[in-house]
């Protein structure tokens, strides 16, 4: 009987996700960057496309088929493998019908550049919400895995997931990320936190933040115009699991996976505690950004 729970999932696909982190360590320093994306480069987080996103996702492919080959998949890339016409479907289906997405280099101008904070991240998704995902940071050497209603894990690429320590929010720097599009909302919150908005301070030679800081420690909160299936809106499910507060730009639960469309949750607001939240609620309202 092949593996049936998101555990099961987790743990038979982890040995593989690993070795993918390996190969992308391995490669970082000579890798060559593949064309934009969309051809344009205006948002380079958006468009940075490297030989390890395709060469991750094709192996993950290849083991997807392989241990599950009736599983839904759906890849950040799923336009330029050879493998997407396998799978039954790249969508959402019903409950208990999961969904397995992966984001081969979440990261990827961080990984261009050298940096030591892109992630690999895979995650099973439920009609209505996250089952399950895990964050593979290998030039970091460690991981971090959630499952539903039991919390967010951490441990080092050789532990496996009985082995590792479940982590709570305890004193996150206070540090804000801001995603792309949300630079309205510094000067909001400049005047109590260290505010890096990725559009503005990201720097080659200088590594900020980057979301997955919130599992880290180093960001106290975050927020983003919209919470793709495969990255953002699995971070912020990782961290909600781990004690942030996750709600929309209304101050609503983030609303269930199916009734959303393209991928996206709308505009999230991540915060380690109420006081956090609330100030980055309030500095969305004030700068009246709308979420997607």
């Amino acid at each position: 009987m092949p593996p049936t729970t998101p555990r099961e999932i987790l743990a038979a696909l982890l040995p593989y996700l690993k070795t993918a982190g390996a190969y992308a360590q391995q490669v970082q320093a000579q890798i060559a960057a593949q064309p934009d994306k969309d051809g344009k480069g205006d948002n380079f987080f958006a468009s940075a496309l490297s030989d390890a996103d395709l060469s991750i996702q094709t192996m993950m492919e290849v083991v997807l088929l392989g241990l599950f080959p009736s599983v839904r998949f759906y890849g950040e890339e799923h336009e330029q493998t050879y493998n997407t016409k396998y799978f039954r479907a790249i969508d959402l289906g019903p409950a208990g019908d999961y969904l397995i997405t992966l984001d081969p280099i979440d990261g990827t101008q961080f990984y261009l550049d050298g940096h030591s904070n892109y992630q690999i991240i895979l995650a099973i998704l439920n009609a209505d919400e996250y089952e399950g995902a895990i964050a593979i940071t290998p030039s970091q050497d460690l991981y971090y895995y959630t499952l539903r209603g039991e919390g967010t894990f951490m441990g080092s690429l050789a532990q496996s997931l009985d082995d590792c320590t479940q982590i709570k929010v305890q004193n996150p720097t206070l540090a804000i990320c801001l995603g792309w599009q949300m630079g309205d909302l510094v000067p909001y919150l400049s005047d109590r936190y260290h505010v890096y908005h990725t559009k503005t301070d990201y720097s080659k030679e200088t590594q900020i933040p980057n979301f997955n800081g919130l599992l880290s420690g180093d960001l106290a909160g975050a927020v983003l115009a919209k919470g793709q299936f495969i990255d953002g809106a699995v971070l912020a499910f990782m961290a909600q699991e781990m004690g942030y507060i996750v709600t929309t730009f209304t101050g609503n639960p983030p609303p269930p996976l199916h009734t959303c469309s393209n991928y996206l949750r709308p505009g999230m607001v991540i915060g380690s505690s109420k006081a956090v939240h609330s100030d980055l609620l309030a500095a969305v309202t004030a700068a009246r950004v709308v979420g997607s």
